[in-house]
């Protein structure tokens, strides 16, 4: 008897091993999407072409895959459909640089321009040809070109360099682009190698935006001014881009499934061609080393090109060591508030009273109590408590407002569930995970979110009040909001887990509530039930502000033509602002406490200053061929704004050494310079700690040296390094690590 059982056991092990080498040999054999990086110096001379090249290259391993894009200008090579080991065997070909797997990127999702302070500063920036000359390429979900915030009235032709086009597409003609919106391209090629082919009958097989979001983006950063925007009656006033004057072109990567790494990288190398100043991607894909990043290694090509990358830093906060685009080529971006605000007030029947936020607009509910219902004590399921489509029962939230919890799905889908169920009204309450952050949301019935403190009120409420009213007044736009800015609790955090020398992000701007053009395909809340349509809509995230200062990049290129993008953003971090006018430091909405160069980097932008920044440090070019063995290369001396350092638990000293270059009038710079963890300060010296500047263009370097004692792993230390002179302040933030 045990022999037998013996016997069966080792059958069902052998068995076991079969069917998991079965499965490891499918896997293996399974095609995806690999991007080849080749060394184009390395292709023999027999062929004539470096097409040619590649062919014979995949051709070599493989009889069935074929070239889906090549790639000859940020960087050298193909993607093509390959097997695991076909994969590898290509790798260990000669001129083969690297062969890395697709990547799948997801989007990170009016009264800017006053907030920011642009409407007193216009005389900064150029408004002549200079300015219109200058284009923003964004990568995201396409175009809505028939938007007036395209309108190209009073813009010149287009720039004579131009090379970019309007690619047509079922439902998008040439016609569609004009001398503002100079360029709407699609890529898909990636996308349907992954996924099938575009279901056209949901979504648009060209340039058009059927989503929303690239819409929102692309005039953000540079729309043209509207007058009488709105969504549904809120935020009503002039809705303009950051540099309404410059041109833009679009290029979709990003579809219904996702964007793939193959088409942001071909896209990203046809807009460099095309003649893009400014690059903006609203999306990201976790963090990778910056080799195995697209993103990233595309971004590199294009800085050395002189363009100015920036991209949304993510929105997985406010938890540490979040955030992706961390490359130091590419400016990472936070989001913090504005200091508008939609208000909705909740008075319960007990007669306490709440603050919330919405964007509803419809019908409202009776001026009566209405009654009001815990959605957990209105299910069957483990999940009701979260307004689950199915998970409510009609008899018990009939005519009611029923509080769901937030989380899982998407918020507004949770008014429909309501909705759905004959509830009257929606309350949705934030749970831990997102704290006091509000974000509006325009409802499809009766609805507001409120903070996880009132949110545990109005459930014990509704769970011990025999029978529970409640009532929702929509109070729509309040502008004045104080505190602001606070940084997004949902804003991606550093450090900066591929170089912790870094520090990121890099600065923060507006992305909570952003009013900008919207597609005609979709309704505000994207769901597909919601059959509103508006020209306009507010949403937030890192997606709306990495486009902010994509704009303000642009401002300043045109204002400051032979600025690098290095010096672009140098200005920007230098000059952004971390604390309010009465000296208390910018909140962070996820603690209430102040916040620090983790979640915000420099601060948050302040383009009227950043246009004179006095001092501006930049990234210097070293080719491959001019790096010398016999000399260290560091990551201290990266010459960046802003000072990571990282000690061991023991303590120690680092020291980092800068270099900056005067832009402003001639000058002597005066350092102070501190840090600390918590009461434990951090000793920071500078030398020289002087610097005098006796006209423009002259550059000054000096070391700095950061000492601190032993501290547990994990603990962390901020401060700031400020030079002074008598008409600028220039500021870096300081970040201290004890691992």
């Amino acid at each position: 008897m045990w022999r037998h059982g013996k016997k069966c056991v080792i059958f069902a092990v052998a068995a076991a091993v079969l069917v998991l080498a079965a499965a490891a040999g499918a896997v293996r054999d399974e095609r995806r999407t690999y991007i080849v990086h080749m060394v184009s110096s390395a292709m023999p001379n027999d062929f004539a072409a470096h097409g040619e090249w590649y062919a014979a290259s995949l051709q070599s391993v493989s009889d069935a895959a074929t070239v889906m894009y090549t790639y000859d200008t940020l960087v050298h090579g193909y993607s093509a459909r390959l097997t695991r080991a076909e994969a590898e065997a290509l790798e260990l070909l000669p001129g083969v640089l690297l062969v890395n797997p697709e990547v799948r990127y997801e989007l990170h999702t009016t009264r800017t321009p006053e907030f920011l302070g642009l409407d007193r500063a216009e005389a900064l920036f150029p408004q002549s040809s200079t300015a219109s000359d200058v284009i923003v390429g964004v990568l995201d979900t396409g175009v809505w070109p028939e938007r007036p915030s395209y309108d190209d009235t009073g813009f010149g032709t287009v720039p004579a360099g131009w090379k970019g086009k309007c690619e047509e597409g079922n439902d998008f003609n040439a016609s569609a682009c004009n001398n503002k919106l100079i360029g709407a391209r699609f890529f898909l090629t990636g996308y349907e190698a992954a996924k099938g082919p575009v279901d056209t009958s949901k979504e648009s097989r060209s340039p058009r935006d059927n989503d929303g979001h690239g819409t929102h983006t692309s005039s953000t950063a540079a729309g043209s001014a509207v007058r009488g925007a709105d969504l549904l009656g809120y935020a009503a006033g002039t809705a303009k881009g950051m540099a309404p004057h410059a041109r833009v072109a679009t290029y979709k990567v990003c579809w219904t499934g996702g964007c793939f790494s193959s088409d942001i990288l071909k896209a990203m190398e046809v807009a460099v061609t095309d003649g893009v100043d400014v690059l903006s991607l609203s999306l990201g894909g976790g963090t990778a080393d910056y080799y195995r990043d697209s993103i990233a290694v595309g971004a590199y090509s294009a800085m050395e090109r002189g363009i100015f990358v920036s991209c949304s830093a993510g929105n997985a906060g406010p938890g540490a060591a979040t955030l992706s685009n961390g490359a130091p080529w590419i400016t990472t971006v936070g989001a913090g508030t504005l200091d508008r605000d939609f208000p909705a007030h909740i008075v319960l029947g007990n007669g306490k009273n709440y603050s919330g936020v919405s964007l509803y607009s419809g019908k409202p509910l009776p001026t009566t109590p209405v009654p009001f219902i815990y959605a957990g004590n209105a299910s069957n399921s483990s999940m009701g408590a979260l307004c689950m489509s199915g998970s409510l029962i009609p008899d018990k939230v009939a005519g009611k407002i029923v509080l769901c919890d937030r989380g899982t799905n998407a918020r507004v889908q949770k008014g429909f569930v309501v909705k759905d169920a004959g509830g009257a009204g929606m309350l949705l309450a934030n749970t831990a995970a997102n704290g006091e952050e509000l974000v509006a949301d325009a409802h499809i019935l009766p609805g507001a979110g409120v903070g996880e403190k009132a949110g545990n009120a109005l459930r014990a409420y509704a769970s011990s009040d025999p029978n529970p009213t409640a009532s929702i007044v929509f109070a729509g736009t309040q502008v004045g909001i104080k505190p602001s800015p606070v940084v997004a609790a949902f804003s991606s955090r550093g450090p900066n887990t591929v170089s912790s020398g870094v520090l990121k992000p890099d600065m923060i701007a507006p992305g909570v509530n952003i009013l900008a053009a919207w597609s005609g395909s979709v309704g505000p809340s994207v769901l597909p039930g919601d059959n509103r349509r508006v020209g306009f809509n507010i949403i937030s995230g890192t997606s709306m502000s990495c486009p902010h200062v994509s704009g303000l990049a642009a401002l300043l290129r045109a204002a400051h033509q032979d600025w690098s993008p290095a010096a672009i953003r140098s200005a920007l971090m230098t000059t952004a602002y971390t604390g309010y006018p009465n000296g208390n430091g910018i909140l962070d909405v996820a603690t209430g406490l102040p916040a620090t160069p983790l979640d915000y980097g420099a601060g948050h932008v302040d383009p009227s200053k950043a246009t004179d920044p006095g001092l501006i440090a930049t990234l210097t070019k070293h080719s491959t061929e001019a790096c010398s063995a016999n000399r260290t290369y560091a990551v201290t001396a990266l010459n960046y704004p802003s000072f990571s350092v990282t000690f061991p638990a023991a303590g120690g000293t680092e020291k980092h050494t800068r270099t900056v270059t005067n832009v402003g009038q001639p000058g002597t710079y005066k350092v102070t310079a501190s840090a600390a963890s918590g009461s434990t300060p951090v000793t920071v010296s500078v030398e020289p700690s002087t610097l005098t500047f006796t006209k423009a263009g002259e550059k000054q370097s000096y070391a700095v040296s950061f000492t601190a004692a032993a501290m547990p792993s994990g603990t962390n230390g901020f401060g700031r390094l400020v030079w002074s002179s008598d008409h600028h302040v220039v500021a870096s933030p300081i970040a201290v690590t004890w691992t």
